[in-house]
């Protein structure tokens, strides 16, 4: 059974039971999260990857001549270390997204190939919480195991969503509605959802863009606690440039559907021992302002500006 057909049998069991119930929100969802489960490959054992992408290309448009077709990536190739950080960055509609949505298995390609090297699961946090207005916070979180195939076990589920909420800080909000959250606590959710299937791979789609420089650093510092806790793989797109140095080992610049390069950040490395407990602590450091003026001239090269 595929998960877009769990999701319907899902929706109409919630909208049963919210008829017996009249504190429960009738709007239905404009979208949810998507989680995909990586198979087990059968070779690159040992590999410290855990995804390759390989001349991957993405072209958008059905015409049978090149000029009526667009090219989102073209020829991407890049390694995905297992347990890093890696932000995306580059100008608008360099195809930061395009890439990020061809690793989670959102996009499919036109050419080349996205390896995954080991098994678990994928999670994707995007731009928006997506949360499901009829749906408590706890009944949120629990959504992807709901969508798993297979047999399901309601108290581990949920036990397992309060686990998530607890290290989101939103111990005290399972039953509240999404009408009834901040901003920042809608977030917060939407990874506590991520979190919920113990992720191997963690994909961010510039979660944090709508929110004030506060709670956005404040936010990267708690995905910061999460990767040491887990040390599960992260791949992020920002325009932030600050963040991306915050929140990242590498970073990948992208320029018309292409890397341009690919920079080592120095400036993070403390935290993958946790001797750096805040962002703010990072930003304030000579490293930074240093390589914060190297990956702005990457940029401003590969824009030809």
């Amino acid at each position: 059974m595929s998960w877009e057909t769990r999701f319907r049998l899902l929706r109409t069991s919630d909208s049963i039971e919210s008829s017996r119930r009249d504190d429960i929100l009738p709007t239905p969802p404009s979208s949810t999260v998507v989680l995909k489960s990586t198979s087990k490959p059968e070779t690159n054992a040992g590999t410290e990857n855990a995804v390759t992408v390989r001349h991957a290309t993405v072209e958008f448009g059905g015409g049978r001549r090149s000029r009526d077709r667009v090219k989102a990536i073209d020829n991407v190739d890049i390694p995905i270390r297992a347990g890093e950080r890696l932000a995306l960055v580059g100008q608008s509609g360099c195809g930061k997204t395009t890439l990020l949505r061809v690793i989670a298995g959102l996009q499919s390609l036109t050419a080349g190939q996205c390896e995954h090297h080991n098994p678990g699961s994928t999670s994707f946090v995007f731009q928006q919480p997506a949360l499901l207005p009829w749906r408590r916070v706890i009944r949120n979180v629990q959504l992807p195991l709901e969508l798993r195939p297979g047999n399901h076990n309601a108290v581990s589920a949920r036990d397992a969503a309060t686990a998530a909420l607890k290290e989101v800080e939103l111990s005290d909000a399972t039953r509240r509605f999404p009408y009834q959250l901040s901003g920042g606590m809608k977030m917060r959710v939407s990874i506590a959802r991520a979190l919920v299937t113990r992720p191997d791979l963690l994909l961010l789609d510039e979660p944090f863009a709508a929110l004030d420089d506060l709670l956005r650093t404040q936010l990267g510092e708690l995905v910061t606690r999460l990767w040491r806790a887990h040390r599960f793989t992260v791949v992020m797109v920002t325009h932030n440039i600050g963040e991306a140095i915050a929140l990242s080992d590498r970073i990948c610049v992208m320029h018309d559907g292409r890397i341009s390069s690919i920079l080592e950040n120095p400036v993070t490395q403390s935290q993958r021992d946790a001797s750096v407990e805040r962002s703010e602590d990072v930003r304030r450091t000579p490293e930074f302002a240093e390589f914060y003026g190297v990956v702005s001239d990457q940029l401003r090269e590969a824009a030809g500006t």
